[in-house]
């Protein structure tokens, strides 16, 4: 799973069934406060995602199928210390 933010600030997540990597990938000069803006905070090289903002991205939120794999990836993230208070899930930003 991959949130994909454009150079004109259009986010996009790409491969919402792969629980096995997040990330986040931005374009050169992409606006990344206005374009996570209600979706995650950046600080640095990471980005704290909501998992309601991940929901609202991924077209198969809600299937069984997808919750439990979501589910999953937010419990092995919160088991390596990937999580905050509020249960953001931190994302490394590459830039490219």
């Amino acid at each position: 799973m991959r949130i994909r933010i454009g150079a004109d600030g259009m986010v996009v997540l790409e491969e919402p069934g792969d629980f096995r990597r997040f990330g986040i990938l931005a374009a050169p000069g992409a606006p990344l406060e206005s374009a996570l803006a209600g979706l995650a905070r950046v600080e640095g090289q990471h980005a704290w995602v909501s998992p309601q903002a991940l929901r609202r991205l991924a077209p198969q939120a809600g299937l069984p199928d997808w919750e439990e794999g979501f589910g999953a990836m937010l419990g092995y993230a919160g088991r390596k210390g990937w999580t905050d208070p509020t249960g953001a899930v931190r994302a490394h930003i590459e830039i490219g």
